[in-house]
Order: C-alpha cells, then sequence, then structure tokens
C-alpha cells in the first residue's frame, strides 16, 4: 500500500501561482511513477502530468504544458506541482496518483490515490 496526502491547494487570483505537493508513505517511492489529475466541478477527471520514478521522464497535458511543471524528491518521498500562470480554468479538485509505470499514469489511471486539494482561480 501507497499512502498520499497533498497540500498547498488554495485560492489564487488569475496570473498567480501555487505549488502543490503529494507525501507519499507505505513503499519504496522511487519506484512509483507519479502523476497530477484535476477534476472540475460537474466534469470528469482529467490528466494533467506524470513522472517516472527516476524523474527521467516527464509527461504534461497540453491544456498546462509550459506553465506547470512536476518535479519529485526521492529522499523526501514527496511529487510537487508548481502551477504558474493560473487561469480560471484550471480551478479544480487536483489528486496525485502512483503507479509501476508511467504509462499507467498518462493513460488515466492510477494504483494509489491522494485525497485532492482544492484549487480556485478567480478571474
Amino acid at each position: 500500500q501507497v499512502q498520499l496526502v497533498e497540500s498547498g491547494g488554495g485560492l489564487v487570483q488569475a496570473g498567480g501561482s501555487l505549488r502543490l505537493s503529494c507525501a507519499a508513505s507505505g513503499r519504496t517511492f522511487s519506484d512509483y511513477a507519479m502523476g497530477w489529475f484535476r477534476q472540475a466541478p460537474g466534469q470528469g477527471r482529467e490528466f494533467v502530468t506524470a513522472i517516472s520514478g527516476s524523474g527521467g521522464l516527464i509527461y504534461y497535458a497540453d491544456s498546462v504544458k509550459g506553465r506547470f511543471t512536476i518535479s519529485r524528491d526521492n529522499a523526501k518521498n514527496t511529487v510537487y506541482l508548481q502551477m504558474n500562470s493560473l487561469i480560471p480554468g484550471d480551478t479544480a479538485s487536483y489528486y496525485c496518483a502512483a503507479a509501476n509505470v508511467v504509462s499507467i499514469l498518462r493513460a488515466g489511471s492510477g494504483s494509489y490515490w491522494g485525497q485532492g486539494t482544492q484549487v480556485a482561480v478567480s478571474s
């Protein structure tokens, strides 16, 4: 089992920045690819970004490319999502997920999920 706990969400004005964190426990963190997903009210879950266990492979959804940056610190068992140039369309609950390989995350799935953190962007 892997336990995931997100933090860092909040309310920000358009053009602002937020940094989300996801702390993992329970298994060897570097064995897992990590990803971020989001779900806006009334909409389905959307893939945002994913990073391989070593950090060597990174993928982004087109909607966040150039604005969001995923990173991980395997010594701290934490994955981060730096979100810049936020727009109201980024408003959603953000979830981190873990999977054995990054392709699983890119396909929209995950083996383990956090409870989510809310991000609201005002215009």
